[in-house]
C-alpha cells in the first residue's frame, strides 16, 4: 500500500495531467509542435551576416540548468539551458560583432543563486567595454533577485505604472499537520539532528526554533548579499539601497528619483535605443539563437556534467511534471564516469543544484566522483546553483575544489526517514486495515497503517545513526576535518554559501565561470588557454514529427500551461511526492518557496 501522502500527491499530479491532456487535445497539438517551433527559431538570422549584434535575453522565461530532457521544460519550455546563457554571455563579452545586450527583468524572481550568477556574467559583459539596456514592468515577488540580476544595466528602463516590491527575503514553508490531523493520518518520523527539518513540513504547524533560527539566518544573509549587490551597482550606500527597497512597493517615479532606475519607457522604445546605441544596420539576436566563436581545434576539453532536482536511484531523472533534468544516480554517475574515461576530457565541472533525496542515490554518485580523481586522475571541480543541500551536498563533498555562489543554500548535513501511519484516518470511512507480518521485529514496520512500536522506533534511529555517520565521516575526509569539527556543523543545518566558505564546507566564493577556471588550473591548463566544453549527458533530439507547426496562440497556451506546472507551490508539492516514492531515508531539506 503506497503511502497516504504519495497517494495525495497522485491526486495532485493526476489533475495536473488533466489539465495536459485537455490542452492537447483542445489544440489538437502534441509536445513535438513546441520543439518544431523552437528548431524553426533557432535557425533564424544569427547576426553573423551583420557588422552589429545586439543580444537580447528574456528573465521571465525559466531554464533548466541543462538544456532538459525530461519534465515539463524538455516538452512546453525553453530548450536553452542556463549554463548555454552564461557561456555564450562570456563568449560575447570577447565577440567584436556583439555590442550589447538588451534585458527584460522577471516580474516574479529568478532566484538569488541565479541573479548572483547573471549580475556576474553581467559585469564580465561591461568590463569588456558592450552596453547592457534592461527594461523592467515591475517586480512583484520572488524576493530581490529578479531586480538584482539587472541592476548592473548601463541604462536600467522601468515601463510607466509599474511598480518594484523588493523589500526583503522571505522563505514560505508549507506545513500539513493541519490537514493530517483532520484526516486522522499520523506522520512516524525520526530526523538527526535538530536542524533537519524536513519532517517538520508533516509533524509541525509552525517553525521549531531550530528550524525558524536558520531560515531566519539564511534569509538574512542573502538579504545582506543582496543589498551588497545592489547598492554597488547603482552607485549608492547600503544604507541607501536598504532604506530605498524596504520601502517597498516603489513607483516608477520614485524608482527612478532614488536611483533604482534611469528612465522611464515602453519595452520597445528600449529596445530601439540599444540597437541605435549598436550602430546602423545592427540587429537583434536572441542567445537562444546566437552562435558564439568557436574554439579553436584541439583545444583542451573540459567536461561539464549536471544534475538538478531530487537526488533518485535509477536511470531516468525527473518525471514529465517535475521541472529540471533530473538528478538520476545511475544516469548522472554514468555521466561522470563517461567524461572521466574520455582521453580528450582534462577535468570535469560538477553542477549540483539539489535539496538532496536518497541517500543510497547519493553515495553512488559520490563514489563516480571519487573514482574518477584516484582511478582516473582528473580533478573534479563542484560547482553549487540555487541549492546544493543535504543529497545534495553529499554529493559535492568528495571533489577536489567546491564553489558555491555566496547567495547558495548548503549544508543541511543530516538523514531523516519514516512513514505515514493512516489506520485512523482509514477507520474514519470504513475500512479495517489490518496485516499479517512473520519474522523479525522491524517486519512490516513500513506498512502505511499502524505507527512504529516502541522497538522499530529505536531500530529506526539505528538505522539512521549509521548513515549519517557515514555522511559525516565522507565530509570530514572531503574537508579534512575531524568527525567532531563535521558534526558541529552539520546536525541538519542549512547554511548560505558565504556562512558556508566561513565554517569551511566550500572552497571558494562564484560561479561556473569560476569552477571552470579552477578546472583549468587543476588540470594544469594556462589560464588563457580556450577549453571547448562538453557537456554531459550528450543531448537527445527528442520528439520530432515531420512538417509540424503551431500557430502564436497554440504557443501561448502551451506556455501557460508550462508557467502553471512550473509553479513553485506545485513544484514543491510535486517534489514531495518524488521523495517519498524514491526511498524510506532521505538526506533531503524542506521544499520552501523564496518570496
Amino acid at each position: 500500500m503506497k503511502t497516504f501522502f504519495a497517494s495525495l500527491g497522485g491526486a495532485v499530479i493526476g489533475s495536473i495531467l488533466g489539465l495536459v491532456l485537455i490542452a492537447l487535445i483542445g489544440f489538437g497539438i502534441v509536445g513535438a509542435l513546441v520543439s518544431s517551433a523552437f528548431e524553426n527559431a533557432s535557425t533564424a538570422n544569427s547576426g553573423k551576416d551583420s557588422d552589429a549584434i545586439v543580444l537580447t535575453l528574456d528573465l521571465r522565461n525559466g531554464w533548466s540548468d541543462q538544456a532538459p530532457q525530461t519534465g515539463p521544460d524538455a516538452f512546453f519550455g525553453n530548450p536553452t539551458g542556463f549554463i548555454d546563457v552564461l557561456t555564450r554571455l562570456e563568449s560575447a563579452a570577447a565577440d567584436d560583432q556583439v555590442k550589447g545586450i538588451y534585458v527584460r527583468g522577471s516580474e516574479f524572481g529568478i532566484g538569488s543563486s541565479r541573479a548572483e550568477e547573471l549580475r556576474t556574467a553581467f559585469l564580465n559583459f561591461k568590463a569588456a567595454d558592450k552596453f547592457i539596456i534592461a527594461h523592467t514592468q515591475g517586480s512583484y515577488g520572488g524576493g530581490p533577485s529578479g531586480y538584482r540580476a539587472i541592476a548592473p544595466a548601463s541604462e536600467l528602463w522601468v515601463q510607466a505604472g509599474s511598480d518594484l516590491i523588493a523589500g526583503g527575503v522571505g522563505f514560505e514553508t508549507l506545513f500539513l499537520k493541519g490537514m493530517f490531523d483532520k484526516l486522522s493520518v499520523t506522520p512516524e518520523f525520526v530526523a538527526l539532528y535538530e536542524f533537519k527539518n524536513s519532517p517538520n513540513t508533516y509533524r509541525e504547524t509552525d517553525y521549531t526554533e531550530p528550524h525558524r533560527l536558520a531560515m531566519t539566518r539564511l534569509a538574512n544573509s542573502i538579504w545582506d548579499i543582496s543589498l551588497a549587490d545592489i547598492s554597488a551597482d547603482r552607485g549608492m550606500t547600503v544604507a541607501e539601497a536598504r532604506t530605498a527597497l524596504e520601502s517597498s512597493p516603489i513607483g516608477t517615479t520614485r524608482m527612478i528619483e532614488l536611483g533604482l532606475a534611469d528612465k522611464e519607457g515602453w519595452p520597445e522604445d528600449a529596445l530601439e535605443a540599444a540597437l541605435d546605441q549598436a550602430g546602423e544596420g545592427a540587429v537583434e539576436v536572441n542567445i537562444s539563437s546566437y552562435i558564439p566563436p568557436s574554439s579553436p581545434f584541439g583545444s583542451p576539453v573540459v567536461a561539464i556534467v549536471g544534475g538538478q532536482g531530487p537526488i533518485v536511484t535509477g536511470g531516468a531523472g525527473g518525471s514529465l511534471f517535475q521541472a529540471g533534468s533530473g538528478f538520476a544516480s545511475d544516469a548522472v554517475a554514468a555521466s561522470i564516469l563517461e567524461a572521466g574515461r574520455d582521453e580528450d576530457v582534462q577535468a570535469i565541472v560538477f553542477l549540483v543544484d539539489s535539496p538532496g533525496g536518497s541517500p543510497t542515490a547519493s553515495d553512488q554518485i559520490w563514489r563516480a566522483v571519487e573514482r574518477v580523481q584516484t582511478e582516473f586522475d582528473k580533478p573534479v571541480v563542484v560547482s553549487m546553483g540555487s541549492v546544493a543541500a543535504s543529497g545534495g551536498y553529499y554529493v559535492s563533498t568528495g571533489a577536489e575544489w567546491i564553489v558555491a555562489n555566496r547567495s547558495t543554500i548548503t549544508g543541511s548535513i543530516g538523514i531523516f526517514g519514516g512513514k505515514f501511519a493512516v489506520a485512523e484516518g482509514l477507520a474514519r470511512i470504513g475500512i479495517n486495515a489490518e496485516s499479517i507480518n512473520v519474522g523479525g521485529p522491524f517486519t512490516g514496520a513500513f506498512t502505511s497503517t499502524a505507527g512504529f512500536t516502541d522497538e522499530q522506533r529505536t531500530m529506526m534511529r539505528a538505522w539512521l545513526t549509521r548513515g549519517y555517520d557515514r555522511f559525516l565521516s565522507l565530509v570530514a575526509e572531503g574537508r579534512n576535518k575531524t568527525v567532531d569539527e563535521v558534526h558541529e556543523v552539520a546536525r541538519g543545518r542549512v547554511w548560505s554559501g558565504e556562512d558556508a566558505l566561513e565554517q569551511g564546507l566550500v572552497d571558494e566564493l562564484g560561479g561556473l565561470n569560476q569552477a571552470i577556471a579552477k578546472a583549468k588550473e587543476l588540470a594544469g591548463i594556462e589560464g588563457d588557454t580556450e577549453v571547448r566544453l562538453v557537456q554531459y549527458p550528450q543531448r537527445s533530439g527528442g520528439f520530432s514529427f515531420s512538417g509540424a507547426s503551431a500557430s502564436a496562440s497554440e504557443l501561448k497556451a502551451i506556455g501557460d500551461l508550462a508557467t502553471l506546472i512550473n509553479d513553485p507551490e506545485v513544484q514543491a508539492l510535486i517534489a514531495e511526492v518524488e521523495a517519498a516514492k524514491s526511498a524510506r531515508l532521505q538526506a533531503r531539506i524542506p521544499n520552501y518557496t523564496e518570496r
